[in-house]
């Protein structure tokens, strides 16, 4: 196996010419267009890239923003785009901004069809997104991304910001649901956001973070409620809860997700890289208990680890700003039913992943994505369930973080920095 060294170093494929064509048709401006005007029209205090800037653009375009700080770090949240995490920084309004937003998109006021990627550095999803219990796809609809729709409860409606504290806001929201097999479903989403300090990293990660290292984290719970009169049953399809982190790519980062070592006769499979086209060897790196995968932003693929080798951590590293980003989230002992998301109808609708992560090629973003499921929710009328997704960013001196990524992944990050 070529080192990894030489491995970041490696060129990118060209990307499907008929992908690009669909996704280039989400966008009317080019991206230096998009740029300049952006440039030309928003007069801020703040740079491009900091978390000022987006708090004040973000400011002119939504209602009711939460910002939580303590210290110089802090998260801020949209009740607009449910409960959305927008983006977060370790060093106050002039550090750098974590989560990836679409300006330009947002600027325009433009509500799109099928889906606005609009951006955020946490938002929550339901799947399965494919098959016959999508929620993305009408009754015997084909599986083409003509047809596929984001339904507007998770798109571009809001959630009820409940209250709020000093470091939490809690938010709701009922809605129906209809999947694809003509089932509907009336559930009730609580969304609660908790912004961590130091010492809650250190107990939820399990060792000490040096106060040389700055840090800015938050946890959301997530909890779904069966408000219907009848019982969720595997037979008229399941519903997860799905939380996806969209980060800002760039050509010094890359994604680093840990899994079980063992034989692939007892485990399966070690990833899943073929959602949208087998990953190229020179983007995507697996070795016998963790893989290295591009977040440059430059082509599209998705790769995805079952719940037989899934662990709840995963992260990434951006060797040029040493930044180590951790995501750690539950995994539910034994829990093997996740809902499949493929986009076709299933032979095993409950074999999906339970950790996925995602690098865009450019058209929509630039950006990649970090994402956790809950296991496939059977719950009864009146039942409850949920699943917790942690976010945290180190930024330091990169003995430092190594010491970190060795105590949290379990793998070294130096070779990552290879000029």
């Amino acid at each position: 196996m070529r080192s990894i060294v030489n491995f970041f170093r490696s060129g990118t494929v060209l990307r499907s010419i008929a992908l690009c064509a669909l996704l280039c048709a989400l966008s009317c401006k080019t991206k230096s267009e998009q740029s300049a005007n952006t440039l030309a029209n928003d007069e801020v205090a703040f740079s491009i890239g900091s978390f000022g800037y987006d708090r004040e653009f973000l400011s002119k375009h939504y209602k009711n923003l939460v910002v939580l700080e303590n210290g110089e770090s802090r998260i801020l949240i949209s009740p607009e785009l449910q409960g959305r995490v927008m983006t977060s920084t370790a060093s106050g309004d002039e550090g750098h901004s974590f989560g990836w937003i679409n300006h330009e998109l947002i600027k325009s006021g433009e509500i799109k069809e099928h889906f606005n990627p609009t951006g955020g550095e946490e938002r929550f999803w339901l799947g399965p997104e494919g098959g016959q219990y999508s929620l993305f796809f009408e009754k015997d609809s084909n599986f083409e991304l003509d047809n596929w729709y984001v339904p507007k409860e998770l798109d571009t409606e809001a959630f009820n910001l409940v209250r709020r504290t000093e470091d939490k806001a809690y938010f709701e929201r009922d809605m129906k649901l209809v999947n694809y097999t003509g089932i509907t479903f009336d559930l009730r989403v609580q969304r609660n956001i908790t912004l961590l300090d130091k010492e809650d990293a250190a107990e939820i990660l399990g060792l000490n973070i040096p106060e040389t290292v700055k840090m800015v984290g938050f946890a959301s719970e997530n909890n779904l409620t069966n408000i219907g009169p009848e019982d969720w049953d595997k037979k008229t399809g399941l519903m997860s809860i799905w939380i996806l982190s969209m980060f800002n790519s760039s050509d010094h980062t890359t994604i680093i997700v840990p899994f079980k070592k063992g034989d692939e006769d007892i485990l399966g499979k070690k990833v899943t890289d073929d959602y949208f086209g087998k990953i190229p060897k020179e983007r995507l790196q697996v070795g016998d208990s963790v893989l290295f995968f591009k977040a440059d932003g430059k082509e599209r693929g998705k790769i995805g680890i079952s719940p037989q080798r899934a662990l709840p951590v995963m992260g990434s590293y951006d060797a040029k700003s040493k930044v180590l980003t951790i995501a750690k989230f539950s995994l539910r002992e034994g829990a093997t039913d996740y809902v499949n998301s493929l986009w076709e109808l299933q032979e095993f609708p409950y074999s999906g992943d339970a950790v996925n992560a995602y690098n865009d090629s450019g058209d929509l973003g630039p950006f990649y994505e970090l994402e956790s499921s809950s296991p496939a929710m059977d719950l009864k009328a009146n039942e409850s369930s949920s699943h917790i997704h942690q976010t945290f960013h180190f930024v330091g001196d990169e003995d430092e973080l190594e010491k970190l990524a060795q105590g949290i992944l379990g793998v070294s990050i130096k070779e990552l920095s290879g000029e």
